[in-house]
């Protein structure tokens, strides 16, 4: 990109924005560069020392304004390898009113659909599976936790409890924990979700490939069988720039007012 670096920062040896501090400047450089496709995704940067020279800047204020734009998205820094256009993410919509697992959503869209085993085995449950899942402190959770990919773009981390009488091999479970608990007639025909925003930890930022500290949406599921029993309760973290997620509001008339 050596033709569009000497574009984007040799304006700022003659930018007229006077007020305005220069790593401010050169961050909307790079971002309005980016959002003109003069630099595109995968595209590497130069280092800080030559937009520090093609500039005429400091590199403190160069540091500053990539971080910013790491920050923001905008770039990813890769150790060892520079700094890097951000692949453009394209955003998933789900629906709130239908539950079905991720290898479903994903497959109704065309996408490419993996998983990364981060966990599967059984523990001694925590107070809150107890709790959640009617398990007494001598019975066996079963925990499957998985980083969950689309089309190579890591999109969510799911962390599930079952009871271990529901899933006593975990280890077993295919690509979909779903389609594992319909064969046992198990599935989930309904379920809670609560929706939360969260700041993204050092270690599941990493695996979701964003920024520590970037927005994310925290999703707690209780799943019920028809019997009304809990079947399922997953923690999940979702990537805050990969998902919209869409529920149908209906108006009340008058006659369903009062009904539970």
């Amino acid at each position: 990109m050596s033709d569009a670096a000497d574009q984007i920062f040799a304006t700022l040896k003659q930018s007229s924005q006077s007020g305005a501090p220069l790593y401010l400047q050169l961050r909307k450089s790079i971002e309005d560069a980016v959002n003109r496709g003069l630099i595109g995704p995968g595209d590497a940067l130069p280092s800080e020392r030559d937009i520090a020279t093609k500039a005429d800047i400091s590199r403190v204020t160069v540091r500053k304004a990539v971080q910013d734009l790491v920050k923001g998205g905008i770039l990813v820094q890769r150790h060892g390898s520079g700094t890097f256009v951000a692949p453009r993410m394209e955003r998933v919509e789900q629906s709130l009113s239908r539950l079905t697992s991720f290898t479903e959503d994903m497959a109704r869209r065309g996408m490419a659909v993996r998983s990364a085993w981060l966990d599967r085995g059984l523990y001694a449950p925590s107070p809150d599976e107890m709790m959640v899942l009617g398990l007494s402190s001598s019975e066996l959770v079963a925990r499957v936790a998985r980083l969950r990919i689309a089309n190579d773009t890591p999109l969510a981390i799911e962390r599930a409890s079952l009871s271990a009488s529901v899933l006593p091999d975990p280890a077993g479970i295919g690509s979909s924990l779903y389609a594992a608990l319909e064969t046992t007639g198990n599935r989930p025909v309904r379920a809670v979700q609560r929706i939360s925003a969260a700041n993204l930890g050092d270690g599941d930022a990493r695996l979701l490939e964003v920024p520590p500290g970037v927005a994310g949406l925290h999703i707690e599921r209780i799943s019920y069988l028809a019997s009304g029993k809990v079947i399922e309760f997953t923690r999940s973290i979702y990537r805050g720039d990969a998902y919209d997620f869409v529920a149908e509001l209906r108006l009340t008339g008058p006659s369903e007012e009062g009904r539970p």
